[in-house]
């Protein structure tokens, strides 16, 4: 039998290590939120998560970086974070901001008309409004890994239009996202430590390679 090369096992520890290390990273980053999440009953605490959430804008853009830094060679996973979170900490907060912004009068409209018989036209057109926002932010957040002064304007715009441009990917995104909240409902240990890390860096390939278009090599991204 053949046997396996000292740089495969390297490649295979490396990986292992962003994964889970990354892991640990966000659930620090995002603590308030986790903490949230799992002492509380988020059908009655959605107001606190939404006012949270945006911390959570900086953490996946240091998870975004430490990815393009591994696929770079970069083995040094917490200073890539670290460094990512730092650049594109107020942008990153503003995104997530804006987000849980537009998730709020999504969900507060949707109560407010659940009773009314017009409420099937509402409904799904706060539905498409919030999936939006969610294709929309990832790829925003890609784009701040990948060019930490583009414009905040720039950003949303440009995640907006190409989250529907390639709506193939976004669904896949929204997917795997969809996935990484049902496995936190059922075994949130599971979620949190194991799964976080392999279901964002997807979501950032996906994103990543939706961004090609405008991402030219001076590294700030153009607007479509």
């Amino acid at each position: 039998m053949r046997r396996i090369s000292h740089d495969t096992y390297a490649s295979i520890f490396s990986t292992v290590y962003l994964g889970l290390m990354v892991n640990v990273l966000l659930l620090v980053a995002c603590a308030p939120l986790v903490l949230l999440l799992v002492t509380t009953d988020p059908a009655a605490s959605w107001p606190l998560l939404l006012i949270a959430t945006p911390l959570c804008g900086p953490a996946l853009v240091g998870a975004f970086t430490a990815f393009r830094a591994h696929g770079l060679g970069e083995g040094r996973v917490v200073r890539a974070f670290v460094a990512g979170w730092r650049r594109a900490a107020l942008r990153a907060l503003a995104v997530g901001a804006i987000v849980a912004v537009v998730l709020a009068i999504v969900v507060v409209d949707v109560r407010a008309v659940s009773a009314a018989s017009w409420s099937v036209l509402v409904v799904p057109l706060c539905a498409t409004i919030a999936l939006l926002a969610l294709a929309a932010a990832p790829v925003a957040l890609t784009a701040l890994a990948e060019a930490p002064a583009t414009p905040l304007r720039v950003l949303l715009s440009t995640g907006a239009v190409l989250a529907v441009r390639r709506w193939y990917l976004s669904a896949v995104s929204l997917l795997v996202l969809a996935g990484q909240a049902a496995l936190f409902v059922t075994s949130p240990a599971l979620a949190l430590g194991l799964t976080a890390a392999p279901a964002l860096y997807l979501i950032w390939a996906n994103a990543r390679y939706t961004l090609r278009p405008v991402l030219p090599a001076d590294a700030t991204v153009a607007a479509v």
